[in-house]
């Protein structure tokens, strides 16, 4: 069988670059441990710390828009793979997936796909079944966990969308899918894009450098449009509550996390990196909902933080989603030696001082240092496997996701919210379980001041 090798210049450059991301526990693991190794043999075709070249068999849960580029993108990412089953909750959405997938990658995909199309919530777990090797996650963050967690339990390789979960409890499942699959060696690989991105990586290797010296302030926003979604979606065409609310997740806490923890979720990962991951002491946060309907379910369409670590670094965040208003995607670093400006999504990376440019990023002689960070998650994952050295960067990717939560808790009640409040938090906005006919009318939206910080929700099954 030909091996699916990506590129020789291309694979030295990736691992030049995930060489120091490569968990240590796993090495340890490779060398030393047997008895899992043995048990590995129940699993399917899937590596365990031995290079491969068979074909892997690809899962895509959840098909909407992020799905659609996940897996367009996994099928990108080595010559060997095949798109063996889809998971989607609505039949309408699973055959609209699949037939832009098939735009793209039609000698890719398993004849038998339609006799593994499943449809339903607990269609996860028929994909996850039916002899995949890899799971993608894309459906909304609050199913994150238990898809998590059924995938590495089943010794799958997993990609997961950010965030990876909107509630506490989640964060914990989590936690111990992250070590699970450290243990048994299987991969678990995040979409916080900015990590992927070459541009990124060169400017926040400067900064943990010590470029700018101590750190002393860090900035960073994420103001856009509100951009109307689900316009064919109401009361009126949807049977239930849960019907409804998934239809329209984005504007539910539960599905979404808010579109602090959902979206700007990833100006706050790029702090976060600037701090080597270390979560906040604190959060103490403003935020609330101006210009959003009854039909936008209970989010808030702005909030502002003010983060502070134990060293007594600040971190300052503010996001908004209104229409007809100053937008920017911008992060700031404040050190002792200079300062950091960037602009995601743009190549504007530049290091200054009182006495003008430090640094700029620039992405070299042939442009070998501009990427699509978004297929280079699946790449660097894909030629990992191959390799025998499966990724795991779950402890970055929950840490994340935990402070966003803070910031968003800090928000809602009006307190200040410290690490270990949160983590300690037993607020659950996920059922344990949940089905399409179950009473689940939204929650109200949160006023500060008037709720309290750890209240669980009550829902009714």
């Amino acid at each position: 069988m030909t091996l699916p090798h990506l590129a020789p210049n291309l694979r030295a450059r990736i691992y030049n670059i995930m060489s120091k991301q490569i968990d240590s526990t796993r090495r340890d693991f490779i060398k030393t441990s047997t008895a899992t190794a043995g048990a590995a043999l129940a699993f399917p075709s899937v590596t365990f710390g031995k290079p491969n070249s068979s074909k892997l068999k690809l899962g895509w849960i959840g098909c909407g828009g992020r799905g659609s580029g996940a897996i367009n993108q996994a099928l990108s990412a080595d010559s060997n793979v095949e798109l063996h089953a889809i998971g989607e909750a609505f039949q309408d959405k699973a055959d609209a997936g699949l037939e832009r997938i098939k735009k793209y990658h039609p000698a890719k995909i398993s004849g038998e796909i339609k006799k593994r199309m499943f449809v339903g919530i607990d269609a996860y777990k028929k994909v996850i079944d039916s002899g995949v090797d890899v799971v993608l996650l894309a459906t909304p963050p609050g199913f994150r966990p238990q898809h998590i967690k059924a995938a590495v339990d089943a010794g799958k390789h997993v990609f997961a969308e950010k965030p990876m979960a909107t509630d506490v409890p989640g964060v914990h499942s989590v936690m111990k899918s992250i070590e699970k699959a450290k243990q048994q060696g299987t991969s678990i690989v995040d979409g916080f894009v900015w990590r992927w991105t070459y541009a990124q990586r060169d400017t926040y290797e400067k900064i943990l450098g010590g470029e700018l010296g101590d750190l002393q302030a860090i900035f960073s926003s994420y103001n856009n449009n509100a951009r109307k979604r689900y316009v064919d979606w109401n009361r009126e065409n949807t049977k239930t509550d849960v019907e409804y609310m998934l239809r329209r997740w984005y504007y539910f806490t539960w599905l979404s996390g808010d579109h602090i923890v959902e979206q700007a979720v990833h100006s706050i990962d790029k702090m976060l990196w600037a701090k080597n991951d270390e979560v906040p002491a604190y959060a103490i946060a403003n935020g609330g909902r101006q210009n959003r309907g009854e039909e936008e379910g209970n989010i808030y369409d702005h909030f502002g933080v003010e983060f502070s670590w134990a060293d007594g670094t600040q971190g300052y965040h503010f996001c908004r989603q209104m229409d007809n208003c100053e937008n920017g995607v911008w992060d700031r670093v404040y050190g002792t030696k200079g300062k950091y400006t960037g602009e995601s999504g743009r190549k504007l990376h530049v290091f200054s001082n009182k006495d003008g440019l430090m640094w700029r990023w620039n992405a070299g002689p042939n442009g070998e240092r501009s990427n699509n960070g978004y297929q280079t998650e699946h790449d660097e994952m894909y030629a990992a496997i191959r390799d025998g050295k499966p990724l795991n960067t779950g402890d970055r990717m929950i840490k994340t996701t935990l402070t966003a939560m803070m910031a968003r808790t800090a928000a809602y009640t009006g307190k200040k919210v410290t690490k270990e409040m949160m983590l300690a938090s037993k607020e659950q906005l996920v059922p344990d379980q949940i089905s399409f006919d179950m009473k689940f009318p939204p929650r109200a939206v949160r006023h500060a001041g008037r709720d309290e910080v750890l209240k669980p929700h009550g829902w009714e099954a």
